[in-house]
């Protein structure tokens, strides 16, 4: 059971986002007529057949879509060997003795973040960045690696590059949900909230429900949130971030049930996974010591292999399933190291004030005093 982190990353994934990774594709290309031949696929070709990997190989008009498709589907089901698929695809792009196309560079740069190699996913994207300044998709995806970080100024710098070559209201809508961190939230949902999704291209109208969500979960207005999260997944099914996002909102709440019931099918996917393990051991549900298994044994894989991608959710399991204070405190503060959400924040006072060692939280408050970061929960 391999899955990359929620943002992002989408998601996103996103952030793909993504994203969450959130990120919005720059205009596709359009053919000019229905007759333009873009790639040839041999009958029955599948994404993991030889043949495409071959065409990919020596066609970059086929490894560039085919690349895209992997990432989404890893940014979907929470597979991280889709990411693998995709650096398949780029590696003999990436390998040629010539300099390695632009967009290839974006792409190699999104993996990176997925897989959360931050550092290095943010010297690849300034690189395709310098090669092709008026690159939208590298500017968004800069801007949501450098947001994952806390690195709010230098995330709205990349937001501000938009404007020249992006969708005005794209360009906005990135710049905006970062004030809404940095101590404008009320101005920043407004502004959002302004936004007409008719005014947004289609794929960043999830996009925009998602921010509206967050706000307004960090403005304590559940019902606002619930309303957001539903419409952005009734715009993106796929989008994980949301769902997740949304669980964890009813989980505050104390519906579990309905957790459970908008997580089904979805256990196989450790941040799912974990909300599910948490809503059924509420309600004494006899799956729940399988679930908790399971995903113990999946951090446990994550642990021997070094991959640090879900220390945000083992440091919850840790904390609220395992009562082990002070496990969960030093994984929390491990990932604080990696990211700075807001959740990210949230977890490590957490486990500080259980662990009841307030100097481990010095970092999050001196780093929310810096931002200005507002957040009810965190005032809690």
């Amino acid at each position: 059971m391999q899955r990359l982190a929620p943002r992002a990353d989408w998601p996103c994934a996103a952030l793909l986002g993504c994203l969450a990774l959130r990120t919005v594709c720059a205009a596709p290309h359009i053919p000019a007529s229905d007759f333009v031949v873009l790639a040839e696929l041999p009958p029955g070709t599948q994404h993991t057949s030889v043949p495409a990997r071959e065409l990919a190989r020596n066609r970059l008009d086929v490894a560039l879509p085919l690349a895209r498709f992997y990432i989404s589907r890893a940014r979907a089901s929470g597979d991280l060997r889709y990411l693998g698929y995709a650096q398949a695809a780029l590696d003999p792009w990436l390998a040629s003795t010539a300099p390695p196309n632009a967009a290839v560079l974006v792409l190699e740069g999104t993996i990176l973040q997925s897989r959360h190699d931050f550092t290095a996913a943010l010297a690849t994207l300034d690189e395709a960045l310098r090669r092709n300044p008026d690159d939208v998709q590298g500017w968004l995806t800069r801007a949501t690696v450098l947001r994952v970080l806390g690195r709010y100024a230098e995330a709205a710098s990349s937001c501000a590059h938009l404007a020249a070559h992006a969708d005005p209201a794209v360009a906005s809508l990135c710049s905006q949900a970062l004030r809404g961190l940095t101590g404008h939230l009320s101005e920043a949902y407004d502004a959002v909230l302004g936004l007409a999704p008719e005014s947004l291209p289609s794929a960043a109208r999830a996009w925009r429900d998602s921010e509206l969500g967050e706000m307004a979960v960090r403005r304590g207005d559940a019902s606002a949130a619930a309303r957001w999260f539903r419409d952005g997944l009734a715009l993106a099914p796929d989008d994980l971030y949301l769902r997740t996002a949304w669980a964890d909102l009813l989980l505050r709440q104390g519906r579990d049930a309905e957790v459970l019931q908008l997580l089904a099918g979805y256990e196989s996917i450790e941040p799912a996974l974990l909300r599910i393990v948490i809503a059924q051991t509420r309600r004494a549900d006899p799956r729940s010591a399988r679930s908790r298994a399971l995903l113990a044994e999946a951090f446990a894989i994550e642990q021997r292999r070094g991959d640090g991608v879900h220390l945000r959710e083992q440091a919850r399991f840790l904390l609220d399933i395992e009562q082990r204070t002070d496990a969960a405190l030093a994984a929390a503060q491990e990932n604080w190291r990696v990211q700075r959400e807001p959740d990210d924040a949230l977890i490590l006072l957490r486990c500080a004030r259980a662990a009841q060692q307030p100097a481990a939280a010095a970092p999050v408050r001196l780093f929310l005093q810096q931002q200005g970061l507002e957040d009810v929960r965190l005032r809690e």
